[in-house]
């Protein structure tokens, strides 16, 4: 008796066993990967379902539940009433905008001259911008704050961003995305003319775009989150940042809240996931191409 294969053209009506993946898979990678979720996912979701609860609900204790019995955004509403949400919102955007466009223009142009070869004193460079990165920010946190005391910036939000507006890493990476791009096609367009600004601007800037938005997300976050600096350089309430001004919800002033304190970690977080989430497939895309290369 034989058997006819069955039409190219004709579907599969039941699935094979691989088409699951392998049992290796399914014990092993699965659960890691939930366990992963959970851990990066959790804590967001149990802040925003926390903030979520009513006064007569307990948000740590043994009679606490993970999901809220009667909803209200009551807490939000107190913090919009009791903190200027809105002036800290303003002051962390201009930090933003700030921190952002000093870093694209610094961080390719740099990156850029590193990726050339010729000229004398490039690899020295590119030695000292890796050796910065081997210090914290602990360690040179006091010498800043004289450097900016003595520039008269504290209590201002230049002061905030002057000391971030170029960072070591992004250099590095925006070189490595300028490597990446093949000599041939530079040599064509020196042959037709073009000269260095125009091979900068057409040639390698769209080739590294994928460099070019980890920055921006790398350097958003870390403007937009940043909590350490603020608090040594600002003094008034009125140049605070987000993240600065809502930490005083954890006060006594405020009766310390901890729907408050749960509603202010949502909306400093809300703006860093919508970011993230618009330009997450630049952001894998530059994380590959914008290694650092030797």
């Amino acid at each position: 008796m034989t058997t006819t294969a069955a039409p190219a053209g004709r579907r599969r009506l039941m699935p094979r066993w691989r088409d699951y993946g392998r049992p290796r898979d399914l014990i092993v990678r699965d659960p890691l990967l939930f366990l992963v979720l959970g851990l990066t996912v959790g804590p967001l979701l149990w802040q925003l379902l926390a903030s979520l609860k009513s006064t007569g609900e307990d948000v740590f204790g043994a009679g606490a539940t993970l999901l809220p019995h009667d909803p209200t955004l009551r807490a939000y509403r107190t913090v919009f009433d009791q903190v200027p949400v809105a002036t800290y919102i303003r002051n962390s955007v201009i930090v933003v905008v700030l921190s952002v466009t000093s870093q694209l223009v610094f961080a390719t142009t740099a990156g850029y001259m590193l990726s050339k070869p010729g000229w004398k004193g490039r690899r020295a460079v590119w030695v000292v911008l890796v050796a910065s990165m081997m210090f914290p920010f602990e360690s040179i946190m006091v010498s800043l704050f004289l450097s900016i005391r003595d520039l008269g910036l504290v209590d201002s939000l230049a002061g905030v961003w002057l000391p971030g507006f170029v960072g070591a890493i992004n250099v590095l990476l925006m070189r490595g995305a300028f490597l990446a791009v093949p000599r041939e096609i530079e040599d064509s367009a020196m042959l037709d003319g073009a000269n260095e600004w125009q091979r900068f601007r057409y040639l390698y800037l769209p080739s590294a775009w994928g460099a070019i938005m980890v920055v921006v997300i790398n350097t958003f976050i870390s403007a937009w989150d940043d909590f350490l600096w603020p608090l040594i350089v600002l003094r008034s309430e009125g140049s605070m940042t987000l993240t600065l001004g809502l930490s005083r919800l954890q006060s006594s002033s405020f009766g310390y809240d901890q729907r408050m304190v749960m509603a202010g970690s949502v909306i400093s977080v809300i703006p860093v996931l919508v970011l993230f989430v618009i330009t997450q497939r630049w952001f894998y895309k530059g994380v590959s191409s914008g290694a650092v290369k030797l």
